[in-house]
């Protein structure tokens, strides 16, 4: 029997309620919706049993307006969604305390600026650091979101927060379609020297070549992440419907279980929903 799967990385896109600019490079889905319904759909077989939901940067001021719509899609006695990453502002003057308190509830579990997007500068400011402070109190996370080149960036972040729990997406953004591993390799050792980072083994498809997004093409970097942050501090995302950019969630799935087809069952346990469960302090 599979072993079930909490996929920490579920996005969703209602194009009919929310612009989402950062689509719109991107054929596979700009204008396109990627529903609720429409993950219950495509995740059917999969094993995967329970979801955290990630925001998904509709443009400004709409991303307010996500949270509370999410939250509310968790709340259905069968929703699959067990918690809500929200989108965030860390860098704004003004109270972060009173933002977290608008959005505080049983589903959040943690925030996440898309941080490769922005200016470099934007997240080593002095208000960045001092308000990601303010989230170990609330026991919320942080999800790192960067590209492998701002990796540094990421490891100045969690050094400065070191009472936060910082989860880096998508294995750092690996060069992959480029073959890229120089200088990625010891910048995800270096941060993963971190006791309070762990990795999401998720979104390296979707940076593959299309024709070659298969299980060899990302064997290297999954494996890498995973020797580097140790089997208790990783977890499994499906980055839907980012995935089918390149490929699809059903096909990620079955890569992730190839690659760890000969570990322990407890490890395998670990990544597919053991660690996901205490890292992102599931009730």
């Amino acid at each position: 029997m599979s072993i079930p799967i909490l996929d920490t990385h579920q996005h969703l896109i209602y194009a009919g309620r929310w612009p989402y600019a950062w689509t719109a490079d991107i054929p596979a889905l700009a204008g396109k919706s990627f529903t609720y319904e429409d993950y219950l759909n495509e995740i059917e077989g999969t094993g995967i049993e329970a979801s955290i939901f990630m925001e998904t940067t509709p443009d400004d001021p709409h991303w307010h307006e996500e949270t509370e719509f999410v939250r509310q899609l968790s709340e259905s006695p069968d929703s699959l969604i067990r918690g809500l990453i929200a989108n965030c502002r860390p860098e704004e003057a003004g109270d972060f305390e009173d933002f977290l308190d608008r959005i505080d509830g049983p589903a959040l579990v943690g925030l996440r600026r898309f941080l490769h997007a922005v200016p470099d500068e934007l997240s080593e400011s002095p208000t960045f650091v001092d308000n990601l402070r303010r989230l170990a109190p609330r026991k919320l996370s942080f999800d790192l979101c960067v590209l492998a080149h701002q990796l540094p960036i990421a490891t100045r972040l969690a050094k400065a927060c070191p009472e936060v729990s910082f989860i880096l997406d998508h294995c750092g953004i690996p060069p992959i379609a480029d073959g890229g591993l120089t200088s990625w390799r010891p910048d995800i050792a270096e941060l993963a020297h971190l006791p309070n980072v762990a990795c999401k083994i998720s979104g390296v498809l979707a940076y593959c070549d299309p024709p070659n997004a298969t299980t060899d093409a990302v064997r290297p970097y999954v494996e890498h992440c995973i020797e580097s942050f140790g089997w208790d501090r990783v977890v499994w995302g499906s980055d839907w419907p980012v995935v089918t950019t390149s490929s699809s969630i059903r096909e990620w799935v079955a890569i992730s279980r190839e690659i760890v087809a000969d570990e322990t069952l407890e490890n395998r346990e670990k990544l597919f929903h053991r660690n996901a469960r205490r890292i992102y302090a599931l009730n």
